[in-house]
Protein backbone atom coordinates (compact mmCIF):
# COMPACT_ATOMS: atom_id res chain seq x y z
CA UNK A 1 0.00 0.00 0.00
CA UNK A 2 2.66 2.35 1.04
CA UNK A 3 5.02 1.47 -1.88
CA UNK A 4 1.94 2.03 -4.45
CA UNK A 5 1.35 5.55 -2.83
CA UNK A 6 5.26 6.13 -3.51
CA UNK A 7 4.86 4.91 -6.90
CA UNK A 8 1.65 7.31 -7.76
CA UNK A 9 3.67 10.11 -5.93
CA UNK A 10 6.51 9.77 -8.82
CA UNK A 11 4.13 9.94 -11.74
CA UNK A 12 5.14 12.11 -14.28
CA UNK A 13 1.63 12.17 -15.94
CA UNK A 14 0.13 15.87 -16.16
CA UNK A 15 -3.30 13.93 -17.11
CA UNK A 16 -3.77 12.51 -13.80
CA UNK A 17 -4.54 14.18 -9.96
CA UNK A 18 -1.65 12.61 -8.41
CA UNK A 19 -2.70 13.71 -5.14
CA UNK A 20 -6.20 11.52 -5.69
CA UNK A 21 -3.63 8.76 -6.97
CA UNK A 22 -1.75 8.72 -3.66
CA UNK A 23 -5.03 8.80 -1.59
CA UNK A 24 -6.76 6.13 -3.63
CA UNK A 25 -3.40 3.92 -3.26
CA UNK A 26 -3.70 4.39 0.41
CA UNK A 27 -7.47 3.42 0.69
CA UNK A 28 -7.88 0.88 -2.04
CA UNK A 29 -6.49 -2.28 0.14
CA UNK A 30 -8.26 -0.98 3.60
CA UNK A 31 -11.26 -3.53 3.62
CA UNK A 32 -8.37 -6.29 2.91
CA UNK A 33 -6.92 -6.01 6.46
CA UNK A 34 -10.54 -7.29 7.45
CA UNK A 35 -11.53 -9.92 4.47
CA UNK A 36 -7.96 -10.71 3.47
CA UNK A 37 -6.03 -10.46 -0.16
CA UNK A 38 -6.60 -13.33 -2.53
CA UNK A 39 -3.29 -13.94 -4.13
CA UNK A 40 -3.43 -16.68 -7.37
CA UNK A 41 -1.10 -18.79 -5.53
CA UNK A 42 -4.10 -19.05 -3.22
CA UNK A 43 -6.16 -21.66 -5.33
CA UNK A 44 -9.38 -20.29 -4.55
CA UNK A 45 -12.15 -20.98 -6.40
CA UNK A 46 -13.70 -18.35 -8.52
CA UNK A 47 -16.68 -19.24 -6.25
CA UNK A 48 -15.10 -18.28 -2.68
CA UNK A 49 -13.61 -15.59 -4.34
CA UNK A 50 -16.82 -13.87 -5.47
CA UNK A 51 -18.15 -14.53 -2.11
CA UNK A 52 -15.10 -12.88 -0.08
CA UNK A 53 -14.96 -10.32 -2.65
CA UNK A 54 -18.88 -9.49 -2.83
CA UNK A 55 -19.58 -5.73 -2.47
CA UNK A 56 -21.49 -5.89 0.83
CA UNK A 57 -18.80 -8.13 2.44
CA UNK A 58 -16.20 -4.89 1.40
CA UNK A 59 -18.49 -2.27 2.24
CA UNK A 60 -19.10 -3.72 5.50
CA UNK A 61 -15.34 -3.72 6.41
CA UNK A 62 -15.03 -0.13 4.95
CA UNK A 63 -17.98 0.73 7.18
CA UNK A 64 -16.25 -0.63 10.58
CA UNK A 65 -13.04 0.20 9.67
CA UNK A 66 -14.43 4.25 9.02
CA UNK A 67 -16.67 4.26 11.88
CA UNK A 68 -15.26 6.12 14.17
CA UNK A 69 -14.25 9.03 11.77
CA UNK A 70 -15.72 11.94 11.62
CA UNK A 71 -18.72 12.28 8.51
CA UNK A 72 -16.62 14.33 6.50
CA UNK A 73 -13.65 12.17 6.69
CA UNK A 74 -15.57 8.83 6.61
CA UNK A 75 -17.64 10.27 3.16
CA UNK A 76 -14.26 11.07 1.66
CA UNK A 77 -12.57 7.34 2.04
CA UNK A 78 -15.69 5.74 1.46
CA UNK A 79 -15.70 7.71 -2.08
CA UNK A 80 -11.94 7.08 -2.82
CA UNK A 81 -12.73 3.29 -1.99
CA UNK A 82 -15.76 3.19 -3.75
CA UNK A 83 -13.73 4.89 -6.99
CA UNK A 84 -11.46 2.44 -6.87
CA UNK A 85 -13.21 -0.43 -6.57
CA UNK A 86 -15.51 1.25 -9.69
CA UNK A 87 -12.60 2.13 -11.65
CA UNK A 88 -14.53 4.61 -12.55
CA UNK A 89 -11.83 7.58 -13.21
CA UNK A 90 -8.77 7.41 -14.88
CA UNK A 91 -6.49 7.97 -11.42
CA UNK A 92 -8.58 4.23 -10.45
CA UNK A 93 -7.08 3.16 -13.45
CA UNK A 94 -3.94 3.97 -12.84
CA UNK A 95 -3.97 3.26 -9.06
CA UNK A 96 -5.56 -0.61 -10.40
CA UNK A 97 -2.40 -0.94 -12.41
CA UNK A 98 0.45 0.00 -9.90
CA UNK A 99 -1.49 -2.24 -7.99
CA UNK A 100 -0.82 -5.29 -9.92
CA UNK A 101 2.54 -4.17 -10.69
CA UNK A 102 3.58 -3.61 -7.18
CA UNK A 103 2.13 -7.28 -6.96
CA UNK A 104 4.42 -8.51 -9.51
CA UNK A 105 7.42 -6.44 -7.89
CA UNK A 106 7.02 -7.66 -4.62
CA UNK A 107 6.88 -11.41 -6.46
CA UNK A 108 10.26 -10.69 -7.84
CA UNK A 109 11.73 -9.70 -5.03
CA UNK A 110 10.62 -13.01 -2.96
CA UNK A 111 11.94 -14.91 -6.11
CA UNK A 112 15.56 -13.26 -5.36
CA UNK A 113 15.59 -13.92 -1.79
CA UNK A 114 14.26 -17.41 -1.98
CA UNK A 115 16.98 -17.85 -5.15
CA UNK A 116 14.29 -18.91 -6.79
CA UNK A 117 14.09 -17.21 -10.35
CA UNK A 118 10.41 -18.15 -12.00
CA UNK A 119 8.71 -19.42 -9.29
CA UNK A 120 5.86 -17.19 -8.61
CA UNK A 121 5.23 -17.07 -12.15
CA UNK A 122 1.63 -17.41 -11.25
CA UNK A 123 1.00 -13.82 -10.60
CA UNK A 124 2.97 -13.01 -13.48
CA UNK A 125 0.59 -14.37 -15.54
CA UNK A 126 -2.38 -13.22 -13.72
CA UNK A 127 -1.63 -9.68 -14.80
CA UNK A 128 -0.93 -10.19 -17.78
CA UNK A 129 -1.87 -7.76 -21.05
CA UNK A 130 -3.15 -5.88 -17.96
CA UNK A 131 -1.03 -2.83 -18.28
CA UNK A 132 -1.69 -0.17 -20.78
CA UNK A 133 -0.27 3.18 -18.70
CA UNK A 134 2.96 4.05 -20.71
CA UNK A 135 4.72 4.62 -17.22
CA UNK A 136 3.64 1.13 -15.65
CA UNK A 137 4.12 -0.72 -19.07
CA UNK A 138 8.02 0.28 -18.83
CA UNK A 139 8.03 -0.22 -15.14
CA UNK A 140 6.64 -3.87 -16.02
CA UNK A 141 8.71 -4.69 -18.91
CA UNK A 142 12.11 -3.68 -16.91
CA UNK A 143 11.24 -5.72 -13.79
CA UNK A 144 10.05 -8.43 -16.63
CA UNK A 145 13.74 -8.04 -18.66
CA UNK A 146 15.28 -8.63 -14.92
CA UNK A 147 13.73 -11.85 -13.81
CA UNK A 148 13.98 -13.25 -17.18
CA UNK A 149 17.42 -12.84 -17.47
CA UNK A 150 17.85 -13.78 -13.94
CA UNK A 151 16.16 -17.18 -14.93
CA UNK A 152 17.89 -17.57 -17.91
CA UNK A 153 21.55 -17.22 -15.79
CA UNK A 154 19.97 -19.95 -13.85
CA UNK A 155 18.66 -22.44 -16.34
CA UNK A 156 22.31 -22.01 -17.94
CA UNK A 157 23.97 -22.51 -14.88
CA UNK A 158 25.78 -26.62 -14.75
CA UNK A 159 23.89 -28.77 -11.99
CA UNK A 160 26.32 -30.56 -9.49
Amino acid sequence: MYRMAIMALVTEDKQLNKDRCIRLALVHDMAECIVGDIAPADNISKEEKHQREEGSVLQAAMKHLTQLLSEDLKKEIYELWEEYEHQSTAEARFVKELDQCEMILQASEYEELEKMPGRLQDFYDSTSGKFNHPEVVQLVSSINMERNTKIAATTSEPHS
